[in-house]
């Protein structure tokens, strides 16, 4: 007996079809269209297809980022071997990551898209697709939480980012889950399971935004961003997480009132703690009460801000920034013995 995969469709690349006037291409296909159009996904599983949305990746958002996670949840229930969720690959870092931080069950979600619409040669939904499927229906996968394929490559979720605009080998990630083989996939990575949040459908949604400031910028920023309510506030600096000495007097009062996070811009390597005693360095900035992003960038830092102050938690966005997998036996909250909003990616 064949598994059954249920693909979820939210639109982007993969679902587009040229504008009948000529001007550029739009998210038009459903999920259905997609399944028909890769007749070699019967060999795989049982799939079936549903359409959430059928929009630009830039128009997803937290709230139908949490009902895809309840829809995920209500299909595994209802005995699917494992999801496959497309969408625009724009903002596939930050929703595969957002999924993998709400999903808390054992089947794979696999997130995948396309760089080229299906109207132009060398179109890579199909094969996108296709690996996609593969995953979420084979055993080796589960327990994984949520990957992103794409091009050959299975991504972990908690390190995927989107490096090109325009490239079909757009995704990256300092280390692969694995590779596609002959239309199967060959994990050579296993990370634990870390915990997850679980927000109230009703959760007010927070402002939390990512000021990224550069040479010779004044810090009106932190100011205008408190008097517009942002409830958090994260930092994309320089290096390994060191600002301009124009900003500390208002970042050291911003953190008297709102968690303010700092990550570095460089979108590698895990933020520092104790290198650089300059004012302005980590170690000055530490001390102020802001606190280091570990190895979340700043998107990602931001997604676990907003999560942890949905769930009345605040101060346990620390516990969700050690990514290295030697983290997983040993970082889950003590208080939190369902792991449910504590610990490791």
């Amino acid at each position: 007996m064949k598994p059954r995969v249920q693909i979820i469709a939210l639109g982007g690349t993969i679902a587009c079809t040229p504008d009948s006037a000529g001007s550029g291409v739009a998210p038009g296909l459903t999920g259905a269209d997609l399944v028909a159009a890769v007749p070699q996904l019967a060999a795989l599983a049982d799939v079936e297809a549903r359409n959430l949305s059928n929009v630009p990746s830039t128009e997803i958002g937290l709230p139908l980022v949490i009902e895809l996670a309840a829809a995920i949840r209500a299909h595994e229930d209802q005995g699917a071997a494992g999801i496959v969720v497309t969408q625009g690959t724009d903002t596939i870092e930050e929703t595969a990551f957002l999924l993998h931080l709400l999903h808390r069950g054992a089947i794979p979600v696999v997130v995948t898209g396309a760089m080229r619409n299906p109207s132009v040669p060398g179109a890579d939904g199909a094969a996108n697709l296709f690996a996609a499927v593969a995953c979420a229906a084979d055993l080796q996968c589960r327990d994984l939480g949520v990957m992103v394929a794409f091009d050959d490559v299975i991504h972990p979720a908690a390190w995927v980012q989107k490096r090109d605009t325009s490239s079909t080998g757009a995704f990256w990630s300092p280390a692969p889950l694995g590779w596609m083989a002959e239309g199967r996939p060959a994990l050579y990575a296993r990370p634990p399971r870390g915990a997850t949040f679980d927000p109230a459908p009703d959760a007010a949604l927070p402002f939390v935004p990512i000021l990224k400031p550069g040479l010779s910028d004044p810090p009106l920023l932190v100011e205008a961003a408190l008097a517009a309510g942002a409830a958090g506030l994260v930092l994309d600096l320089a290096g390994g997480g060191h600002v301009l000495s124009s900003w500390l007097e208002p970042l050291t009062d911003a953190a008297r009132r709102v968690p303010v996070i700092f990550s570095s811009r460089t979108r590698g390597g895990r933020v520092l703690s104790r290198t650089y005693g300059q004012v302005g360095g980590e170690i000055d900035l530490l001390k102020r009460g802001l606190r280091g992003s570990g190895d979340l960038d700043a998107l990602k830092a931001r997604l676990v801000l907003m999560l942890a102050l949905m769930t009345g938690a605040p101060e346990r966005f620390d516990r969700f920034t050690d990514l290295s997998w030697r983290s997983g036996a040993d970082a889950r909250g003590t208080d939190d013995p369902d792991n449910t909003s504590t610990g490791r990616l």
